[in-house]
């Protein structure tokens, strides 16, 4: 997390799409978001106004 905020390899829930994934990448306030395994395709959150964090990037690492 970064500032209270959904950052780069954190593992969020996206409320809009219904569905876990991980950030990875934030440009211009726009959310890169990718499934948490098994691939699959990416997709957008424009803000993080419907993302919760689940485990943020440094839990994620341990």
């Amino acid at each position: 997390m970064k500032g209270g905020k959904a950052w780069v390899g954190d593992q969020v829930y996206d409320h809009a799409a219904v569905k876990s994934a991980v950030v990875t990448d934030v440009r211009d306030g726009t959310y890169l978001l990718r499934p948490l395994c098994g691939g699959g395709q990416v997709w957008t959150a424009p803000s993080d106004e419907n993302l919760t964090v689940s485990v943020a990037r440094p839990e994620r690492l341990e």
